[in-house]
């Protein structure tokens, strides 16, 4: 028995256990990593509520007593995959099939029938790791090709962490709808998560893959009625950077057409503003240079109602050179402005080509960001 808490964060052996353990129960259904990420937490959470456990998402004893009663109840009933051999076909088929593929010793399509390629494959694979070559999956195969698929998905975790984006559920989001935004799948998007149903709340956190993506891009296909200002506005960049990433020479889109979207900075493109007396959606966009759709959509705003102290993300990329520009109000200084956007009075002077730091109402400054 395991005296050992787990919580997020953790790696090790004994994370690498207690996710076996739940997945055999159902409760996780993601990579056997070793890393105890987002998907291990969801799956702890569910199995502490289904056995009336208080929902910390931390393994202790009274957990992992549980885990080891349960599972070596449900090991016993069900083992663990069927043997499978020519002929044989479903679900564990399938899964034969994508575990040979990640291991390089399958070239075919996945059918979900245990065919003679497939076999050849099992051959290979059992040749390769000093199991009796018989092409028939028993225990003893299974227990092989987890070990090695696991391994592989440990390796391969930390590139597939650097591809994916954060998304934040707005009123009127499904999971199709996001999936289409980024060009990829519901079941995809399910797993990444660890989801079992399609209900979104509004401000839930999702991981969007966007891996194999080049030059942190993702990639959307032109639907009836899209424009290319369309499509900028959907995904916060500019008509400009479309064009020069697709090399497009118009503004001409047709139904079905694959575009390149760029994805890179936009994240750290962003600066914050703190809401004044007198401000408005629009005052603050057209004073960035940006749009009121795309300061709603960074904030996840479903209103244009502000409040005094709210403090708003306002997207920056695009803009030439990095630099907005700014009125002079009452008040103001060089000194202030330079404290508000985290610059250097010497910055700000030489961009608006200054002599002198007498500043007048009304006057418009560029400034670097």
């Amino acid at each position: 028995m395991l005296e050992k808490n787990l919580q997020l964060g953790d790696t090790g052996n004994n994370v690498r256990i207690l996710q076996e353990k739940l997945k055999i129960l159902g409760f996780y259904n993601a990579l056997i990593t070793g890393n105890f990420g987002l998907s291990t937490e969801e799956g702890v959470k569910a199995f502490q509520k289904e056995y009336g456990l208080e929902e910390t998402g931390i393994v202790n004893n009274e957990m992992w007593e549980m885990l080891f009663s349960l599972t070596e109840v449900a090991y016993t009933t069900f083992n663990t995959r069927p043997t499978l051999g020519f002929g044989s076909s479903g679900t564990y088929v399938r899964e034969l099939q994508n575990m040979l593929k990640s291991l390089l010793y399958y070239n075919g399509n996945i059918t979900s029938f245990f065919d003679l390629e497939t076999q050849n494959a099992v051959k290979r694979f059992q040749f390769h790791n000093n199991l009796t070559t018989t092409g028939i999956v028993n225990n003893q195969t299974w227990s092989v090709l987890d070990t090695l698929y696991g391994n592989l998905s440990e390796c391969a975790i930390d590139q597939e962490e650097s591809n994916v984006i954060t998304y934040t559920v707005v009123s009127g989001d499904t999971l199709y709808s996001i999936a289409r935004k980024y060009n990829t799948t519901v079941d995809a998007i399910k797993s990444l998560n660890n989801l079992t149903s399609n209900t979104l709340s509004i401000g839930q956190i999702l991981k969007i893959p966007v891996i194999g993506n080049e030059n942190n891009s993702v990639t959307y296909t032109v639907v009836s009625g899209d424009t290319l200002y369309s499509i900028a506005r959907k995904y916060n960049t500019t008509v400009d950077a479309i064009k020069s990433l697709n090399n497009l020479t118009s503004d001409t889109l047709s139904i079905g057409q694959v575009l390149k979207i760029p994805t890179a900075g936009n994240e750290e493109s962003t600066i914050t503003y703190t809401v004044m007396s007198g401000d408005t959606l629009y005052s603050i966009a057209r004073k960035y240079n940006t749009t009121v759709d795309a300061i709603k959509s960074l904030n996840n705003l479903t209103s244009n109602t502000l409040s005094i102290g709210q403090v708003l993300k306002i997207p920056t990329t695009g803009n030439e050179n990095n630099t907005i520009t700014y009125t002079v109000m009452s008040g103001d200084t060089l000194y202030s402005i330079a404290r508000k956007y985290n610059t250097t009075v010497d910055a700000i002077k030489s961009l608006n080509n200054l002599t002198s730091n007498t500043l007048s109402i009304g006057q418009v400054l560029k400034i670097n960001v």
